[in-house]
């Protein structure tokens, strides 16, 4: 057992090397000064790290939503911040979290190296919120963010975690072993590897009650001009889920 704990903790040690802390600061410093929408509140990791969240409260909150960015990125980037502002425009209250990132040159395919961490981040987030007083809460996360929330739901997910939306998910990912209702969500338009995966990815919601997959139209990995498309179609599945 000792020997299982020690393996853990190395992991851990490893991880915390992986994550280029230095390179979140930078992001923390460039975005904080110019957030309009919503409050930056800093969130600690086990390991004193400490990371910047983005919290927008919505008038009378239908549930609370953790936004959850991709490969290198900061929490108000782009579709980021479009989704974190607009649905607490619709009523949901957001929390847009720095999620680990590398080094610039990083490519995806290291980034499973922050995954432990990544799952970690996104505790603590709905941690944050239930403390808030938050019951109803689910995942918002879009390319590699939605590989780290994969880790993090096919793993001991908090229970008030109802739903998870998973946008541009660059893998095959095997919905059969999430226990909550997802919405795959990608672009006509989207990457090679997400078109890729998508028949795995639906073949895994077919058994999963209140899931779907949606394709939309004309759209790229990033929804490029379709913020309106992106923000309804993200609405109207939560809505269902949370009436």
């Amino acid at each position: 057992m000792r020997a299982i704990w020690m393996l853990v903790l190395l992991m851990l040690a490893g991880t915390a090397l992986a994550a280029d802390y230095a390179r979140e600061k930078n992001w923390a410093d460039e975005v904080v000064p110019g957030v309009v929408v919503g409050d930056a509140v800093y969130l600690e990791q086990a390991n004193g790290h400490k990371f910047l969240t983005l919290y927008t409260v919505a008038k009378n909150p239908k549930a609370a939503l953790i936004i959850v960015h991709g490969q290198g990125i900061h929490p108000d980037w782009g579709l980021i911040g479009v989704l974190r502002s607009q649905l607490a425009d619709r009523g949901y209250t957001t929390l847009s979290v720095q999620m680990p990132v590398l080094d610039s040159a990083a490519k995806a395919s290291a980034y499973p190296a922050t995954f432990p961490e990544a799952v970690q981040r996104l505790q603590l987030a709905v941690d944050f919120l239930k403390a808030k007083g938050y019951r109803k809460i689910a995942i918002v996360s879009h390319s590699v963010g939605s590989r780290m929330s994969d880790a993090y739901m096919t793993a001991k997910p908090d229970p008030d975690v109802k739903a998870w939306v998973a946008i541009g998910m660059p893998t095959a990912a095997d919905y059969r072993k999430v226990k909550v209702p997802v919405l795959d969500l990608y672009g006509e338009n989207d990457l090679p590897e997400v078109l890729k995966g998508a028949a795995a990815r639906k073949a895994g919601l077919q058994t999963k009650p209140g899931s779907e997959q949606i394709v939309a139209p004309h759209a790229d990995h990033f929804f490029t001009d379709k913020d309106a498309l992106l923000v309804d179609s993200v609405t109207h599945y939560l809505d269902q889920r949370f009436k």
